[in-house]
């Protein structure tokens, strides 16, 4: 690992801070505007839905809603850019799609898992990725489902364990590869380390490794081209890169891992105007910047003749301590460049700006 020294260095900007009087599980950008969601658990139990707008160095509240049951997290990632409906998963296991014009009544629901649903993912929406617009889930059942809102209660596929394979808790699930209508494939992250590449096209198995510690939080660095790297964040403070242009018959892909702090990496979330940056949250309140650096080559030729991938190198670009709790959810603008927000266990949500993007 090397560190980018200098003026150019890019610097992380705490530019706003909403103390919350709930526990926040995620926060996400509205995208085409200045407004931002916060989902989570209010001390009743219930679960909050909260929009703020962001107007200068403020935050306004412009909409607080109640639901029976903590939200665990949400995704824009399967509506349109006219209609920026909200599917969010909740304790109880639900996947419920909201309008948030008219939040009291989900404008799809389902009783998706058995237990809570930690993780979800958007794909087909936002004019971002071809194929239908699909919403992955993952739970604590075990269970990986993949869902289109225009069907009712039934997924389009069920990822769970076979026959005599214990269930693990999944804890988180990433779309990737989709490129054109046919090409779709999902990520899955369990407790023991497992991470499966589930291919939706063949409704396979395609890859499985191990990392040998809890896998918090999978992603692709972009969601709509072919597969080109996944970044996968562990329990004990470690991620790793893995490069899946080249996949060898019996090594999988090339990966480069980095030991970034001795606490959970919490979060890792890819800059959308640059692939190759992203940024990983910690749970000693601290944030980390980082860039990939590609090889010469991505790929070679091993003994027998079959294609190896490369693994690249990682550069620190910058790191802040912002909190004395876990920084547990965090999300990019999609439409301004360095503007970030994120969510920790102080009960806070922060507004950063990282400057400098357009340097590197």
């Amino acid at each position: 690992m090397s560190a980018v020294l200098g003026p150019e260095r890019p610097q992380v900007v705490s530019h706003v801070q909403q103390a919350l009087s709930y526990t926040v599980f995620d926060c996400k950008w509205v995208p085409r505007s200045a407004r931002l969601m916060c989902l989570g658990s209010a001390a009743r139990g219930t679960g909050v839905i909260q929009v703020y707008e962001l107007h200068g160095a403020r935050l306004e509240v412009l909409r607080e809603i109640e639901k029976p049951k903590p939200i665990k997290c949400g995704t824009f990632g399967a509506t349109s850019l006219q209609q920026r409906y909200l599917a969010t998963g909740d304790f109880d296991g639900n996947l419920n799609i909201w309008n948030l014009e008219a939040p009291e009544i989900p404008v799809y629901s389902v009783k998706g898992h058995k237990e809570i649903i930690n993780s979800i993912d958007g794909v087909g929406g936002l004019g971002i990725g071809e194929g239908a617009p699909e919403i992955v889930t993952g739970s604590r059942d075990g269970t990986v489902k993949v869902w289109d809102p225009r069907q009712n209660d039934t997924p389009v596929a069920n990822m769970e364990p076979v026959q005599g394979e214990s269930k693990r808790d999944c804890w988180t699930v990433a779309f990737g590869n989709a490129y054109n209508q046919e090409e779709r494939v999902v990520c899955a992250g369990y407790d023991n380390g497992d991470i499966k590449l589930f291919d939706l096209k063949t409704m396979s198995l395609r890859w499985e490794t191990n990392i040998k510690n809890g896998v918090c939080s999978v992603e692709f660095d972009r969601k709509d081209i072919n597969m080109n790297k996944l970044v996968a964040t562990s329990l004990e403070g470690k991620f790793h890169v893995f490069d899946m242009r080249t996949q060898h018959p019996t090594k999988g892909f090339a990966s480069v891992s980095e030991k970034a702090q001795k606490s959970t990496i919490w979060q890792v979330r890819h800059l959308p105007q640059n692939r190759d940056i992203f940024m990983t949250s910690g749970g000693s309140g601290s944030l980390h910047l980082w860039k990939y650096e590609y090889p010469a080559q991505r790929s070679k030729k091993d003994s027998e003749g079959s294609e190896m991938g490369m693994a690249g190198s990682l550069s620190l670009l910058q790191n802040v301590t912002l909190s004395t709790q876990p920084i547990s959810s965090l999300d990019w603008s999609p439409d301004k460049k360095g503007l970030c927000v994120c969510g920790a266990f102080d009960q806070t949500v922060r507004v950063l700006i990282v400057t400098k993007l357009n340097k590197i």
